[in-house]
């Protein structure tokens, strides 16, 4: 297969370097840091991205998107998480939230709720996991029980980014059904985090910054228009929506960015001499170039009009994998002083390699498992029997 980028793809990426050359500010170091400047940043960002139609690039038109192909759509994820991902929370809107809208929801939903991820002027925060059900979905118990025109929501989440944010609105996984199978009384509903009767409660850990939260539901009504296709429809929603954002996710650009200033670092202070230090670059590199093929293959599917299923769990394995090694290896080549973090002037990188160990520790988690993953492979790809 023949991935070279086109001449047009090859513009557009250097004219997004430059851009971002030019907004990014020297303090900035992603999301999860304790800088207050942070949010209102990516915030402003997000606006001005889609002012220059970027924001939503790969969306029809008559969503507020470009239409752009997978392709193009790829340049701008990579060049994102190669930069610390500056769009911020507003990520999973574009990957995954509004395309289900988009697939799933009303023409009134999609008038509603589109225009302003569009614009970057809205935050999600996904509401999936629950203390009893994380990689087993169909085990959620947060009960959404019709009254009227509506539905009143009572439960817990957990594991939820940017609910603090404080995110606008909530993708909200609930059950409305006792009867049949597990998976097959599940609803999708979209709440308004301004509701009375919402709790949201930071979860700390020894990453430091939190990035996660719970999100407490006690008699939260959420009006029947906020119901995202029909009752018992939720699982087949949250099943294309992780896939979605399976394959909008280039953890492979950010692994490949801190390979490149390991590189640099290295060469620099004389630690390339050692040639232990040159394998471990070396095959940290071809692991990259591996994760980034098999996304590149998921993409192609995309863009030949095909839904990726097993191509993307793969994929996601390999990126997963390579960028929590990443932050491994460079712990070992820096030694002590790769723990220090960015606060501490003797930070070898800015404490960038700290900051990329501590933030991947759950990115073999986010999204499905990697044992999620393997079972997909298994049993979609290779056919082999479900172990009971």
């Amino acid at each position: 297969m023949d991935f070279t980028f086109t001449a047009e793809e090859e513009r557009f990426r250097a004219e997004l370097r430059a851009f971002l050359a030019a907004e990014l500010p020297a303090w900035w170091r992603g999301m999860f840091v304790d800088d207050p400047r942070a949010m209102p940043f990516t915030r402003e960002l997000c606006r001005k991205l889609a002012a220059r139609g970027w924001l939503t690039m790969a969306w029809p038109r008559e969503h507020g998107g470009a239409a752009a192909g997978p392709w193009l759509q790829a340049v701008l994820r990579e060049e994102m998480w190669a930069h610390d991902e500056p769009r911020g929370p507003q990520y999973m809107n574009l990957n995954y939230i509004g395309p289900c809208i988009m697939r799933f929801g009303s023409d009134a939903q999609k008038a509603r709720f589109l225009p302003p991820m569009a614009a970057g002027d809205v935050l999600w925060t996904q509401g999936f996991s629950e203390p009893g059900a994380g990689s087993d979905l169909a085990a959620v118990a947060t009960r959404a029980e019709r009254r009227g025109d509506g539905f009143v929501v009572t439960g817990q989440k957990v594991w939820n980014s940017y609910a603090d944010a404080p995110a606008d609105w909530c993708f909200l996984l609930v059950r409305t059904s006792s009867e049949g199978k597990r998976h097959e009384g599940l609803s999708l509903l979209l709440l308004d985090m301004r509701t009375p009767g919402i709790t949201v409660r930071p979860i700390d850990s020894m990453a430091g910054p939190h990035e996660l939260n719970e999100i407490f539901l006690d008699e939260v009504v959420v009006p029947d228009d906020c119901l995202l296709g029909r009752a018992g429809q939720g699982w087949e929603i949250v099943t294309a929506g992780l896939t979605f954002e399976r394959v909008g996710i280039a953890r492979y650009a950010r692994a490949g960015r801190v390979i490149e200033l390991l590189v640099e670092h290295v060469n620099a202070t004389g630690l390339a001499r050692d040639p232990h230090v040159r394998r471990q670059l070396a095959s940290l590199r071809v692991r990259y170039e591996a994760a980034r093929l098999l996304s590149y293959h998921a993409i192609s599917l995309q863009a030949a009009g095909r839904v990726p299923t097993v191509e993307v769990s793969i994929a996601r394995l390999h990126n997963t994998e390579i960028e929590q090694l990443v932050s491994d290896v460079g712990l070992e080549i820096l030694g002590l002083t790769g723990q220090l973090t960015a606060d501490d002037p003797a930070a070898p990188l800015a404490g960038l390699v700290h900051r990329q160990w501590v933030r991947t520790i759950p990115t073999t988690i986010t999204a499905g498992t990697l044992e999620v993953q393997k079972n997909i492979v298994a049993e979609r790809g290779l056919g082999l029997p479900r172990v009971r």
